[in-house]
């Protein structure tokens, strides 16, 4: 983890670079939002999205079949703002995921240049946009992503959301997604940059209208036409608050990790194995270490498992300052471990027994080994 970190560190990943770009203001940009039932997190994020310091905006919010007091809010913004447009969906077509066919009618209405698609959860500083098209700019890119600061509030958030990014980041490296050979296609969903010509080049969200992780299909499809597709920090200017009970916790990174690990068994269980090693193995090693030395008066065997421990809180110190996160959750580490393994192995159930994923609203039934498996939809 230390070595990653050094090379993700040195490569640069700050979108903040952006700010200090020249880039041409006339462009419109398109913020879409897709929103299912939101109402706990809807306000903020249309208010910072509309507070951005960029002079051609537009804003979509998109209404998948909300029941909650969603459009409300959206209605009340919309009245302040023209530049709030608001689309409401009432019914989703059986071979589309929810969130890709509320984006993708979101980007019919979009009239901008560039694409920016800005998750509910999500908190934009007012630099964001200026930020996010001047590093698109510099990069030259198809698709730019950010990897967003995670608001982490609840106890579940705090035990497991680090840990479960962390996985995240070692199967997809910044430094390897933003190299130009040999690179590893990733996006996170949270917050996605298109170019327009991009995004209507690969068809669109109608080309990933079935995938669950459409961030991971949007990268990989753009990688394989040539485009240029980075992933960078957000770095202080885009907030996000996941999720709002320990079962949408539970359930969200069940459905990241299954279609992380490419909706393979074997991978699963191999993540997860790997997980419960480094919760368990470390601490049991140290304190086992600690424990022997002191009990046979042998100060090499207890220091040096000792400076173990010591070497272990820095670098995980090190890693959820980054991440922004409060440095006592360090302790919490190897429940955090645990806790994303169970969800490893929940999604590999999920795939032996055919057991539904809820997500947005529906249910989807997946079928195991394939990239992008056929979708049963119930």
């Amino acid at each position: 983890m230390a070595v990653r970190l050094v090379r993700l560190i040195r490569s640069g990943v700050s979108v903040r670079r952006g700010l200090n770009v020249d880039v041409d203001e006339s462009q419109t940009v398109s913020i879409i939002i897709p929103a299912h039932n939101e109402e706990r997190v809807l306000a903020a994020c249309l208010d910072s999205a509309l507070a951005q310091d960029w002079p051609s905006l537009e804003v979509l919010i998109c209404l998948d079949r909300c029941t909650d007091n969603s459009e409300a809010i959206a209605t009340a913004r919309a009245e302040a703002d023209d530049r709030l447009k608001i689309i409401r969906i009432d019914a989703c077509p059986p071979t589309w995921a929810g969130k890709c066919n509320a984006t993708s009618m979101g980007a019919q209405h979009a009239s901008g240049t560039w694409l920016l698609m800005l998750d509910a959860d999500t908190k934009a500083n007012p630099k964001l946009v200026r930020a996010i098209v001047g590093e698109g700019t510099r990069r030259d890119t198809a698709l730019l992503s950010l990897l967003t600061d995670l608001n982490c509030t609840a106890w579940f958030e705090r035990v497991s959301q680090p840990v479960a990014t962390m996985v995240l980041m070692q199967a997809f490296p910044p430094d390897k997604v933003n190299r130009d050979e040999r690179n590893r296609p990733f996006a996170n969903g949270q917050c996605m940059l298109f170019r327009r010509e991009w995004y209507d080049r690969i068809g669109g969200h109608a080309a990933v209208q079935d995938d669950l992780l459409e961030d991971l299909a949007f990268s990989r499809r753009i990688d394989l036409e040539g485009g240029r597709v980075r992933v960078l920090a957000a770095d202080g200017l885009l907030g996000c608050s996941m999720y709002g009970t320990w079962e949408a916790f539970r359930s969200g990174w069940t459905r990241i990790f299954l279609e992380a690990c490419g909706r393979n068994i074997f991978r699963l269980r191999r993540f997860a194995r790997r997980q419960e090693m480094l919760g368990a193995g470390p601490p049991l090693f140290m304190a086992s270490a600690i424990t022997f030395g002191l009990l046979a008066s042998n100060p090499m065997v207890w220091i040096t498992g000792l400076v173990l421990v010591m070497v272990q809180l820095l670098v995980l110190a090190v890693i959820y300052s980054h991440a922004r996160q409060p440095l006592w959750c360090t302790l919490l580490f190897p429940i955090g471990c645990f806790e994303v393994a169970r969800a490893q192995r929940r999604a590999r159930r999920l795939l032996l027994t055919g057991t539904p994923v809820c997500w947005g609203g529906r249910e989807y039934v997946i079928a195991r080994r394939e990239p992008r498996a056929n979708i049963v939809n119930k």
